[in-house]
């Protein structure tokens, strides 16, 4: 074959792309949906630099995305810097005054605004938000947590601090944004009755900001391919599992870990009406493309 001919087989194969993206596009112009930002997408240059392109182009295209992000790694760092040691049970960090302030600052003044300026510069108009900003995310203290003590092996109650439960979310001031162009971002940090702060699980905010939103879709941008049938194979990946499955698997021990929380975030979404969510791969780019808009997919999907 010539070089020309080349040449036209890849503009071809561009075209049968745009082809294969066209009924999808149709289906989802208007509608919402949430992408829960984290993993190794944050922390890559070159992934995040895709990731925001990504959710620039869906809202050229008349999707309208909304983000919701966490930032525990980068709390962790900022927390060592300083001298203080994070603390973890049953996989919430505890979180007494002085690290809400850190978590406030690193998660609302540093993560938020770069993701935002990110956003910007690939031609997007982003906004940043937390979850105090219009009384938007309103949540309760969480109940203290029963562990074991690694010294003695007994039973001990811990208090979380300002770790929260989301109690109500008000999403008119993200509805606006969205419908006026901008794409809202939104760190995961609650406001209390009191006007206190908490720190809530990003994974938890997504899917209730979903849910509040009857977003189309919730997408969960993690570190793993997809939830695995066997976690010893990654070849074991299962393209589409239903709610009862998934609790099942959580039941069983197959589904552990820091995953427990991105797939009971799905289930709840879906739930509380949400039509699809999808577990997929942060670390592969235009992941998202790949996953909405071929017929392939990619990842996990949660469906009733």
């Amino acid at each position: 074959m010539t070089r020309m001919g080349e040449a036209m087989n890849s503009v071809i194969a561009k075209a049968e792309v745009l082809v294969e993206a066209l009924p999808y596009m149709r289906t989802f112009v208007g509608k919402t949906f949430v992408i829960k930002y984290g993993g190794s997408a944050m922390e890559d240059e070159a992934l995040k630099r895709s990731i925001c392109l990504d959710l620039v182009l869906l809202k050229y295209i008349g999707i309208h995305p909304v983000i919701v992000h966490g930032g525990g790694p980068e709390i962790t760092r900022f927390m060592q810097k300083l001298g203080k040691q994070p603390t973890f049970v049953n996989g919430l960090r505890v979180t007494d005054a002085e690290t809400m302030e850190i978590a406030q600052m690193v998660l609302a003044g540093k993560v938020n605004k770069e993701i935002v300026t990110l956003l910007n510069q690939h031609g997007g108009k982003a906004v940043g938000l937390t979850g105090k900003d219009g009384d938007m995310i309103i949540a309760r203290k969480r109940p203290a947590e029963v562990c074991v003590d690694p010294g003695t092996g007994e039973p001990v109650t811990v208090d979380l601090g300002y770790v929260g439960d989301i109690d109500r979310v008000e999403t008119s001031l993200v509805a606006t944004l969205s419908s006026e162009g901008y794409i809202p971002v939104l760190a995961s940090i609650a406001v209390g009755y009191d006007g206190e702060s908490y720190n809530i699980n990003a994974d938890y905010v997504a899917s209730e900001v979903a849910q509040a939103l009857k977003a189309e879709k919730l997408i969960v941008l993690t570190d793993v391919e997809g939830i695995l049938e066997d976690p010893k194979r990654e070849d074991s990946i299962i393209s589409s599992l239903t709610v009862e499955k998934a609790r099942q698997m959580v039941a069983s021990g197959q589904i552990d870990g820091g995953m427990i929380p991105k797939v009971e975030a799905c289930i709840r979404a879906v739930e509380g009406g949400v039509t699809r969510t999808h577990i997929i791969d942060g670390k592969l780019l235009h992941s998202m493309l790949l996953e909405i808009f071929t017929d392939e997919g990619i990842g996990t999907m949660v469906i009733p």
